[in-house]
């Protein structure tokens, strides 16, 4: 699933091929299973949340009101606040930071019912 385009993801999550739960499932076992190599995220985001994200979109998928991203996993800077889920831009002064609010990019692509994985 990895190396599928954003357009295959939607497909088969439209096709039902795919649920964004297992997409979701999927790719935090590869952020299990690699990250410890990569050192590439900062923060992953609580699994619980996460599934429950998913299954929000699955819902939203089943009831024919999916946008382009719903259901689909992401993961960005660590320099976009995100409520509840810690914030560091990287920096040790910040290593604790929680913001009370999300970065506008984070609003959008949350309504839209994409899935944060992690920064």
């Amino acid at each position: 699933m990895h190396e599928l385009s954003l357009a295959q993801l939607r497909a088969d999550l439209d096709a039902k091929k795919v649920s964004a739960r297992e997409l979701v499932t999927y790719f935090l076992q590869r952020i299990k299973s690699l990250d410890s190599d990569l050192n590439s995220f900062i923060t992953v985001v609580d699994e619980a949340m996460v599934l429950t994200e998913a299954e929000a979109a699955d819902r939203r998928i089943a009831a024919g009101q999916a946008d382009v991203l719903t259901g689909i996993p992401y993961a960005h800077k660590d320099i976009f606040c995100t409520a509840g889920v810690r914030t560091t831009c990287a920096s040790r002064m910040l290593e604790n930071f929680i913001a009370p609010y999300d970065a506008t990019v984070h609003e959008k692509l949350k309504a839209s019912g994409a899935v944060m994985l992690g920064k």
